[in-house]
């Protein structure tokens, strides 16, 4: 009698330990594929537009306030300093593109003279972001 009590409360253990390496193995497997969202840190009023397509490689996004103040990776930058912080980060990622997020007040002269900037850094994928209508 005795031992088939030892027995049953031998039996009633689980070993959780397969499933706890399989539960590591796919939180790394995520952690590793995940995607991050790049951000320019400011709040910049995007012009609208019809033919707004979604980029998808983007390795350098700029922003450009309403005050034409100019934003590369949550850190405000001058005009003279843009051409070498778009050759730093294209160096990184030589594949991806770059963005300009301009805001509709920002002049048209500023928006021109960093798109120059980035070509001279050698980027030739250059697009200008726009909300959806």
């Amino acid at each position: 009698m005795r031992r088939k009590r030892a027995r049953q409360e031998e039996a009633a253990d689980i070993d959780i330990t397969p499933m706890l390496d399989i539960v590591f193995i796919m939180l790394i497997f995520f952690i590793v594929t995940a995607t991050f969202v790049k951000e320019s840190g400011i709040d910049v009023t995007r012009p609208d537009a019809e033919t707004a397509v979604k980029q998808n490689r983007v390795a350098i996004l700029i922003a450009i306030r309403d005050n034409n103040e100019i934003w590369i990776n949550r850190r405000q930058v001058d005009l003279a300093s843009v051409r070498a912080n778009v050759e730093k980060l294209h160096a990184e990622n030589p594949q991806g593109g770059a963005v300009i997020q301009a805001d509709r007040q920002a002049e048209t002269g500023v928006l021109v003279e960093i798109m120059d900037q980035v070509r001279l850094a050698g980027v030739g994928a250059i697009s200008i972001a726009a909300e959806e209508k």
